[in-house]
């Protein structure tokens, strides 16, 4: 089987590492400490004009549920748009309701706003009340992809519901498991859920000031390593 790797990229120097290890797209986002949001204008730009990988953008205005009000869906209509505009491959939405559904008519209104290219629902779909519902919805609303932890901490942990997705779409739409997937997990993943897109972010723990007198100061951040991303895309390719 054919496996496409996705890497959750944070910086530039992540989406260039991932088309160093041969990954296939990244996902563009800011703040992975509090679950993605929107990355700058600048980034978006600079990933889309230099990164060697297809860009898709996670379009989030701000931390915390997915719940948004029209204030806020108005900046992500906006933002579809300037990525649209810009050249982004794809972006990657997601709202909820109040009571744990889907928001259809935000997520129609945000696919028709990325006409012409890829749209992706994020894991808010992970915190819906009748996931094969809202996988039925994503297919007649036209997404191309979900991505998912299988409603569980991790995409190993959640990975015989990721199983059942995966064959509910039954090729209509692309169940991409993610959350927590790295060398170790990765081909139990793939072999039980039968997916063959992987979400993961291959990062390390990146310090280039330590051992400087800064005091009081943070300097450490996060970032994808190829060597990282190519141990996990050949641990699932490898025959035992």
């Amino acid at each position: 089987m054919a496996f496409t790797f996705e890497i959750c990229a944070v910086n530039i120097q992540s989406a260039h590492a991932a088309a160093e290890a041969g990954a296939q797209r990244i996902e563009l986002c800011s703040a992975l400490d509090v679950g993605g949001l929107t990355p700058s204008p600048g980034l978006i730009f600079s990933a889309i004009r230099n990164s060697g990988t297809l860009v898709n953008v996670l379009i989030r205005p701000r931390e915390g549920d997915f719940c948004y009000n029209d204030q806020e869906f108005n900046i992500m209509l906006d933002d579809i748009r300037f990525c649209r505009e810009a050249g982004a491959h794809g972006v990657v939405v997601g709202a909820l309701d109040a009571n744990g559904q889907l928001d259809l008519h935000k997520l129609e209104a945000m696919r028709q706003e990325a006409e012409g290219i890829e749209i992706v629902h994020h894991r808010a779909f992970d915190f819906c009340a009748d996931p094969e519902l809202a996988l039925e919805q994503l297919i007649q609303l036209g997404y191309n992809r979900v991505l998912s932890s299988g409603q569980s901490n991790s995409a190993f942990e959640g990975r015989f519901t990721l199983q059942k997705l995966v064959q509910q779409a039954s090729g209509r739409i692309s169940v991409m498991p993610g959350a927590g997937i790295d060398a170790s997990n990765i081909k139990e993943i793939a072999a039980t859920t039968g997916a063959h897109e992987f979400h993961f972010s291959g990062k390390r723990k990146m310090d280039p000031s330590k051992g400087n007198a800064i005091q009081g100061l943070d300097t450490w951040y996060w970032q994808s390593d190829s060597g990282v991303i190519q141990r996990i895309i050949g641990a699932v390719q490898k025959n035992d």
